[in-house]
């Protein structure tokens, strides 16, 4: 499942770049390699890539956060581990409440594997792109 959100994120990352012609590519999937890790990730990347791509990596994660709060219509529309996959880096912690509550308390587990494998791959992909 970790996996699956990382090359998810990236690959969306990527088609992105396309429509926002203004981002390079590069800063689009240090963006999105956040992973809803706002805290960390837009402070790297304001170190390394200016204020504005910070400020649009922190309201992208808290984005990315607020949907996956949304947990229901997750659950409803993509199925029980779609929550997990969205809440990215927040899985074992912030939105783990919505995960349990709408995919059932058989994902915890899951939800907390998956949380801390993205989480501890935030700083390293997140410095990776935006140095690039």
């Amino acid at each position: 499942v970790p996996l699956a959100t990382i090359v998810g994120t990236l690959a969306g990352s990527i088609g992105v770049s396309f429509l926002l012609t203004d981002i390079r590519l590069t800063d689009c999937l240090a963006i999105g390699s956040g992973f809803g890790y706002y805290s960390l990730s837009s402070i790297f990347i304001t170190e390394y890539r200016g204020a504005e791509l910070g400020t649009i990596a922190l309201t992208t994660n808290i984005i990315r956060e607020i949907i996956t709060l949304l947990g229901a219509v997750l659950v409803r529309c993509f199925g029980k581990l779609a929550p997990i996959c969205s809440g990215g880096a927040t899985t074992m912690d912030t939105t783990l409440p919505v995960i349990t509550r709408f995919s059932g308390k058989e994902y915890v587990i899951i939800a907390i594997f998956h949380g801390f494998v993205v989480d501890f791959s935030v700083p390293f992909l997140v410095t990776f792109f935006a140095k690039l």
